[in-house]
């Protein structure tokens, strides 16, 4: 195996923002942020989602709109219809 040609591989902290979840897994991820986490520091990176938000991991059902963009657009703009 050549040298100096593999990224550093090490123990990463990964933060998901939805869940308020930490994970700390080898990566070779690079960044330049640490965090201290269980009094050891790590390297830092943001999530916006993981297994521990997903709802195919959690089981949780989220219904964002059930309407389409149409009824939308009346609901948001009935107020301005002209009267005929």
């Amino acid at each position: 195996m050549r040298a100096n040609i593999h990224p550093e591989y090490r123990e990463v902290l990964f933060h998901d923002t939805n869940a308020n979840a930490f994970f700390v897994i080898g990566s070779t991820l690079s960044t330049n942020q640490t965090k201290e986490f269980e009094g050891k520091t790590y390297p830092y990176v943001t999530l916006d989602i993981s297994s521990a938000s997903h709802p195919f991991y959690t089981g949780e059902q989220r219904q964002v709109n059930n309407e389409g963009r149409i009824a939308n657009f009346n609901k948001r703009f009935a107020r301005f219809k002209r009267s005929q």
